[in-house]
This record gives structure tokens, sequence and C-alpha cells, in this order.
């Protein structure tokens, strides 16, 4: 652990994206939501992630408004839901996400599942649109397996910038990150501590006693060693400033080899609509 203080130049960048940020699925509580993003952005949090379909982005954009910190020093991030992936309606969601927001432009936005109304000849283009006239930042695709990306790397003109998907210790998404690594793709973990799970894994905790940390920072600190962004969910001081603090972390080559090596495998986030290769 360093004994320096932690501030937002403490956090690595990948392309300009804060590699620890705060996720804010389920946070739908209005008072909440403004609290925790407010909590964190003042306590060195500089990358926020939502969606359209969580149903809080007034929250995220107020919490953003009512903090001590510009917009412009803020990554965000938002998605376009399933039943949005028309021409038209990237256009409007992305209006509408806009509009909720309080922003003039999205650090980076998402196709949320390559499902519903997802077509990568009438989806992608509309993303260009919205990249070219400056209303993104960056395009960004979620829970897209290599033959997805294949698809949307042939169609857009943008970059793709990012691929969100589920990834901690007990889903290491290894074939993914080889994928992005090749295509200069950066990756976004979901629920990287996996929903707790994290807690009851014998290495993890073998690793955080000896640090003197918890499992979650040590799930965290693997996860950035592996050049991967992590967007913990977090809505209380306590639980945002112990996801902050697995900064201070620096984990051995012996101890990424250790979690690398855990062999228990468990999925969590397994909608009917996802891809037909996680079944």
């Amino acid at each position: 652990m360093s004994d320096k203080p932690l501030t937002p130049d403490s956090v690595p960048h990948a392309d300009g994206m804060p590699l620890l940020g705060l996720g804010t699925y389920r946070n739908d509580d209005h008072e909440q939501c403004v609290e925790s993003v407010r909590t964190a952005l003042e306590m060195g949090y500089r990358h926020v992630d939502t969606a359209s379909m969580y149903g809080n982005e007034q929250g995220v954009g107020d919490g953003i408004a009512t903090a001590d910190v510009s917009r412009d020093e803020v990554f965000l991030a938002t998605k376009v839901w399933k039943s949005d992936l028309s021409y038209e309606g990237v256009l409007e969601s992305a209006r509408g996400s806009l509009d909720r927001l309080g922003t003039d432009y999205i650090d980076l936005l998402y196709v949320h599942w390559p499902a519903g109304e997802y077509d990568p000849e009438e989806t992608l283009p509309a993303f260009d649109r919205l990249y070219d006239r400056g209303d993104i930042r960056h395009v960004g695709l979620s829970n897209f397996e290599p033959a997805h990306l294949d698809r949307a790397r042939d169609v857009l003109d943008a970059p793709i910038f990012a691929n969100q998907v589920e990834m901690h210790p007990l889903l290491p998404q290894s074939d993914l990150r080889d994928y992005a690594a090749e295509h200069d793709i950066n990756m976004v973990a979901y629920a990287p501590i996996a929903r707790g799970r994290v807690f009851d894994v014998p290495t993890l905790s073998e690793i955080a006693e000896s640090h003197g940390v918890s499992e979650a920072q040590v799930a965290l600190a693997w996860l950035r060693a592996k050049g991967v962004a992590a967007i913990p969910k977090a809505t209380s001081t306590e639980h945002i400033r112990d996801n902050w603090e697995s900064l201070a972390l620096s984990l051995t080559e012996d101890e990424i080899a250790r979690i690398d090596a855990i062999d228990d495998r468990e999925r969590l986030i397994d909608p009917g609509f996802g891809p037909a290769s996680w079944r």
C-alpha cells in the first residue's frame, strides 16, 4: 500500500478514460443517486457510468452538477437500450439522455446489448452520426462477443472505443481481452466484484488479508493490472471509499498469477436475450 494521498491523478487512464469509475445500476432513488455521484466525484472519481434503462440519468446529471467538479473533468458514459436500437431510436434515445444528464455531450455512448432491435446496418450508422456531430465523443459496445465485434468493425466508421462486459476473477474474459488488445479496443468491467462473490473466494481473501485490505480492493486492483476499467456500483460513502482506496493497492506478479489461476467460473448476468454463446 502507498502512503501517498489519493487524488484524481492517482487513477490510471486508457485513452483518456479513468480505469476506475462509479457504476450506478439499480441506484434509482433520485436523492441517493445524486448524493452518491456527488460523493464519488468529490472523493476523486472522474468516471461515471449509467444507462437509459437504469432510470437514473437525471440523478446522475444532478449529481455531476452539484459536485464541486467541472463537467469537462468527468468521463460520462451511458447506454442505449435494446428496444431503441433502430436508426431513429438511437438518435431519440441519445437526445433524451443528453437532456436528462443536463450535458451537451456524452463521453462514451454504448449499444447496451446486441439484442432486441439491434441491427448493425441500422443501429451503428446512427452512432456514427452522433459521433460526427459531436454529441458523443466515443462509441462503445456492451456485451459483445467477437463475432458481434467483427461485424461492428465492418460497419462503423468511428472507432470502437470500448467493450463493456461482466468481468471479475470468476469471469476473467481472457478471449475478449485478447481480442480487444489485438484491435485496440478498451475493456470495461461491470460487476467487477461479482456482486459480492469475491468475498467468498479463498485466494482473494488470503491476498486481501496479507495487505490489510478488502477482497473488493484486490479484485479491482487485479482488473487495473490487466488494463481494464472497472465501474463498481456503490451508494454508501463507505463502499465508495473502499473501492477508491483500491488505487493504493499494487499486486505482485505472483499475486496476479494466483488470481489468474482461480478455476471457479461464474457468470452472474445472463438474461434470455444475451448472446447464445453464453449458454
